[in-house]
């Protein structure tokens, strides 16, 4: 008996992460931290809400968990601070997103990544193992796993829905050492950047990591993107990649034909939701270390100026209908992530 009182106490703790993880609210940082604490606040880390993310509201207002459960199964890694999340990732409860709960809106806050002591693999999704000392982020010392991205892959490993198709991933072994915080969390000035650089913001501190080159043939020429990452270029499904190419000649500027990167999943041949997708239908997205050849048949004449341009849509063109975001900028616009220039 005594055995069995034991082991159910285990399972409480495990789960209770709404009555043993309570964290401090990250503009507590900001007394102490207040360049930090300014970047967090203009991330994606600090706006993963439904209530603050379109594309993300977008995509839930049509899971299947959403009107018919009532359960936001997204809040293990979009809203870990919530003070229900146990309800919210718990088969048969009802727990959903409050824009008025002030722990809700703490979407993924600066005390629960400092908080995370280790993360536990699984073939679904990783969890990440939170301290129940409330004061860990100030009297231990967890650089050394900070630094290299352990704490990140708890959520930003992989993504596998019912029928085992990864529909996000960043096909990293889930090893310390493949780094995510050195390219996404670079120095600055003596601190390290908490404005995660990535598809929506600050993309501009990730150019470094993609080299465009040019190869002039006789009669066509070739452009080369260098991947020097360790994951592909775009790892959501919604994200579309655009090479932009064109020619300036004298007064005259000719439009070469696009060249798009996408991994689109489906069901039947057809684009699907993730959690009814169970295939890749199609995948033309630069893998990591890969480097694509671009070709086109155009003759380059002396003086010409060949003008490439790299960037994406953070939500298929084809998509942002279906999901509503007509009006949402942000689902909208082309982000421009590179620009190269090359006379001859």
């Amino acid at each position: 008996m005594k055995l069995i009182s034991i082991i159910l106490l285990l399972l409480i703790s495990l789960h209770a992460n709404d009555g043993v993880h309570k964290f401090a609210p990250s503009s507590e940082c900001n007394k102490c931290h207040t360049t930090i604490y300014s970047e967090f606040k203009g991330s994606m880390h600090a706006k993963a809400t439904p209530s603050q993310d379109p594309i993300h509201k977008a995509v839930w207002d049509k899971h299947p968990k959403n009107k018919k459960f009532n359960q936001y199964v997204c809040g293990k890694c979009h809203t870990p601070a919530a003070n229900n999340l146990d309800k919210m990732i718990t088969k048969g409860q009802k727990a959903m997103p409050d824009p008025k709960n002030a722990t809700h809106q703490e979407a993924i806050s600066c005390t629960y990544c400092h908080r995370i002591t280790d993360v536990k693999l699984h073939a679904k999704s990783n969890t990440n193992i939170i301290s129940t000392d409330e004061n860990l982020f100030h009297h231990k010392d967890m650089s050394d796993e900070m630094k290299a991205g352990k704490s990140c892959i708890g959520c930003h490993s992989h993504k596998a829905n019912k029928a085992k198709l990864n529909v996000c991933t960043t096909d990293i072994d889930n090893q310390m050492g493949k780094n995510c915080v050195s390219c996404h969390m670079p120095k600055l000035g003596g601190h390290t950047f908490h404005g995660f650089a990535g598809t929506h913001n600050n993309s501009e501190m990730l150019e470094k990591y993609v080299d465009i080159s040019i190869v002039k043939n006789n009669d066509n020429f070739v452009v080369h993107v260098k991947n020097k990452s360790t994951h592909a270029l775009l790892l959501h499904p919604l994200r579309v990649g655009v090479l932009k190419m064109s020619v300036t000649r004298g007064s005259e500027t000719i439009k070469l034909k696009k060249e798009v990167f996408v991994r689109i999943i489906g069901k039947n041949k057809k684009p699907a939701m993730p959690w009814v997708a169970n295939e890749v239908i199609k995948n033309t997205m630069i893998q990591a270390n890969e480097n694509r050849a671009v070709k086109r048949d155009f003759m380059i004449q002396h003086g010409d100026k060949i003008n490439v341009v790299l960037g994406w849509f953070l939500v298929n063109p084809k998509a942002v209908k279906k999901l509503g975001l007509e009006k949402e900028k942000v689902a909208t616009e082309f982000k421009v992530f590179k620009k190269e220039s090359f006379e001859f």
